[in-house]
């Protein structure tokens, strides 16, 4: 059984986005060598993640919507996290409502999908470098 590890590493200019990283795990793939297998993906940060879902414009819109009424960024003083000294309470909710990786099966070398599915990854405390591991089994 094969075995590859790849950091992928993401600069989001905005507090809270949502990067469509499924060409980068296809290059991880495809640089693997492996056919048939899994490929884990998942967010090494607590105020990011990592979602499978589909790539329309109004659907991101609506997430970032939905998710700023359930956890809203303002006022930091709303959470007790936040009197460390932090100001991103917020986005640890919003990654654990989100999560942390997803799984992808490989056949034939290629990313098992079914219809519109793409690989995202979400930002919630942006502006800063932070990684993303990309690590696939198989043969």
């Amino acid at each position: 059984m094969k075995s590859f590890r790849k950091e992928l590493w993401f600069n989001i200019p905005a507090r809270m986005d949502f990067k469509n990283i499924t060409p980068d795990v296809v290059a991880c793939v495809r640089e693997s060598g492996v056919r048939e297998g899994l490929v884990l993906i998942n967010a090494m940060h607590i105020s990011a993640s990592v979602f499978i879902n589909d790539d329309e414009r109004g659907l991101h819109h609506d997430y970032k919507v939905w998710l700023e009424r359930l956890a809203p960024h303002e006022p930091v003083s709303g959470y007790r996290h936040n009197d460390t000294g932090e100001d991103n309470a917020d986005a640890h909710i919003k990654r654990q409502i989100m999560g942390r990786e997803v799984v992808v099966a490989i056949t034939g070398g290629q990313l098992d999908f079914g219809p519109w599915e793409q690989i995202f990854y979400g930002e919630f405390d942006g502006r800063r470098n932070k990684r993303v591991l990309v690590k696939i089994i198989g043969e």
